[in-house]
């Protein structure tokens, strides 16, 4: 039987590359996210391209009413899930404290706290009853070092950090795993969304080094749901090589 993965924000970035990177191993996908054009042309290519079948939830995970009867509604051959990768955040704007836009707030914390706790919150009445499962949380390595106009971003990715260690704790009982991933600076829609569509301003944050793709980060999340199921990695800080952390990163000389 295959086995069932749950992504939400499965559009772009890394949530579209994690789908096809499952669907390419025989995983049945139920995938999340708010363009529903993109969700239908996403699961019609990957339904023609691998040996997977595709479910679909479109919702917006900020909407507590909407994740809650999105997962109530599921068929019964959708019920079991196996992995959930909360993926689904974003960065708006970056600006100093005094300066931030407080929708742009608003946004952040519903989305990258609100959102995963949401879903995770739905999702698990599914997997506690098989006594096994793994949920897979996207971090971000500013969960790690604050940064120069970073405040609220920096602050959801840490409370996904600290949920995550919580998450563990509370779940070990059920024997789901539980583990967070903290990519780095990584060439996706991230920085256009962040600078509101003004892609000659996203593209100069890549100049002059070899930036994490979508395809990498999916790459890793494979390895760590396909371990032995004794096997957890708890906790995953993934950059670059010309990246260190957060704040530092060696560009080449123009």
């Amino acid at each position: 039987m295959a086995k069932i993965i749950f992504i939400s924000g499965a559009t772009a970035g890394f949530g579209k590359a994690t789908a096809e990177k499952f669907a390419s191993n025989g995983y049945h996908l139920i995938l999340n996210g708010r363009r529903t054009s993109r969700l239908n042309e996403l699961k019609k290519n990957i339904e023609e391209k691998y040996n997977s079948e595709v479910y679909l939830l479109p919702f917006d995970v900020q909407v507590k009413k909407d994740v809650f009867q999105a997962f109530e509604s599921l068929p019964e051959k959708w019920k079991r899930i196996d992995v959930l990768v909360n993926n689904a955040g974003l960065a708006l704007g970056r600006d100093f404290v005094d300066e931030a836009d407080l929708d742009d707030w608003e946004t952040m914390i519903n989305t990258n706290l609100k959102g995963l706790l949401y879903v995770t919150r739905a999702a698990l009445p599914f997997m506690i009853p098989n006594k096994k499962g793994h949920i897979i949380n996207l971090g971000s390595t500013a969960a790690k070092d604050v940064y120069e106009k970073g405040n609220v971003y920096c602050a959801t990715k840490a409370a996904v950090d600290s949920i995550s260690k919580g998450m563990r704790i509370d779940l070990l009982k059920h024997h789901i795993k539980v583990t967070a991933i903290h990519p780095g600076a990584a060439e996706t829609e991230f920085s256009v969304v962040r600078f509101k569509g003004d892609e000659a301003i996203a593209k100069t944050v890549y100049d002059g080094y070899t930036a994490l793709t979508a395809q990498d980060i999916a790459d890793i999340i494979y390895y760590c749901a396909t371990l032995p199921t004794h096997v957890c990695i708890n906790d995953l800080v993934v950059t670059a090589t010309q990246q260190a952390n957060a704040i530092y990163l060696l560009k080449d000389q123009q």
